[in-house]
């Protein structure tokens, strides 16, 4: 495993070269150069463009930036990991050099309002289904860690000291996007989160009802949003929109795509990669909320009958 270091914009960061390493051994090398950056250093690595699997690998590993190789802007694998993990996660090379998209520098701590204590509340977000994870308290010195290294630090208020998300547990938070209130004095980090984020295995710290009902949680919150997009692509027809044409053509063909995507899913459950499985499931579940639309069914209605059969037991 090589590591050398490289100018990732305006800083120097150790990357572990791992474009010769044996496939079957990439997994143990990922894992390997992570634990030998420690957690409190941001470090990078190096991939040929093989596999989705590899890239997710490395971004858990706790890489604050992951450089395929090689690469064109519109390489798929290239598309799909910006696509996750953002624009400053994932890069590529262009002559043997990462290429790091231009962005606005990050303002000064000192820019921020904090309090007489001198810290700023953290509100962490789950980047992939929105769900509220927890609050902590940044410090000057732990918003610096948290933007140079990618992985959320904090100060303890209790103990008077930062610490690492995860640093103790295994439960690390990688940052994806960090955003200020408009009064500059309450952040917004939307992270990848590794395991539990509370202190009590729960998911989230927000366990507790206190007024109200359950969202129904991350799935049902996806799926209500897809289903919300439909409904308004068929009340306000958006030319070249794929859902206005199916609508366009009818139950008819709706039912034809259903029925197509149901054979999919069958076939891709005989092959060997999962991945295909979960694409051609979402691509079923995208048609048959197309197909309630149509026929005056809510996914709530689908819901509501799940929950009904649960409590019967």
């Amino acid at each position: 495993m090589i590591r050398k270091n490289l100018m990732i914009g305006e800083s120097e960061v150790p990357v572990y070269d791992l474009r010769d390493t044996d496939p079957q051994g990439l997994s143990d090398a990922i894992a390997e150069a992570g634990t030998d950056a420690g957690t409190r250093q941001a470090f990078g690595i190096l991939l040929r463009p093989i596999h989705f699997d590899y890239v997710k690998k490395a971004v858990y590993a706790g890489a604050r930036c992951v450089i395929l190789d090689g690469v064109s802007e519109d390489d798929p694998l290239f598309t799909t990991s910006v696509g996750r993990f953002g624009v400053l996660k994932i890069l590529r090379t262009e002559n043997g050099e990462p290429v790091v998209p231009e962005t606005a520098a990050a303002p000064a701590f000192s820019e921020l309002k904090a309090n007489a204590d001198g810290l700023v509340a953290c509100i962490v977000q789950d980047a992939e289904d929105d769900t509220v994870l927890m609050q902590a308290w940044m410090n000057a010195e732990a918003y610096e860690m948290t933007l140079r290294t990618g992985r959320m630090t904090y100060y303890s208020r209790s103990r008077k000291t930062l610490w690492v998300k995860g640093e103790t547990s295994g439960h690390y938070q990688y940052l994806v996007s960090l955003k200020a209130d408009c009064d500059a004095d309450t952040l917004l980090a939307r992270v990848f989160q590794i395991g539990a984020a509370c202190h009590t295995g729960n998911r989230s710290c927000f366990f507790t009802t206190i007024s109200g009902v359950s969202d129904g949680g991350p799935a049902q919150r996806i799926l209500s949003r897809i289903e919300k997009t439909v409904l308004e692509r068929k009340e306000n027809p958006k030319e070249g929109s794929y859902t206005n044409y199916l609508f366009g053509k009818g139950l008819d063909k709706i039912l034809k795509k259903v029925g197509e995507e149901n054979s999919e899913i069958l076939i891709a459950s005989k092959n060997e990669d999962p991945e295909e499985l979960v694409y051609e499931a979402a691509d079923y579940l995208y048609h048959l909320t197309v197909l309630f639309a149509e026929k005056g069914v809510s996914w709530q209605d689908v819901f509501a009958e799940l929950s009904r059969r649960h409590q019967d037991g």
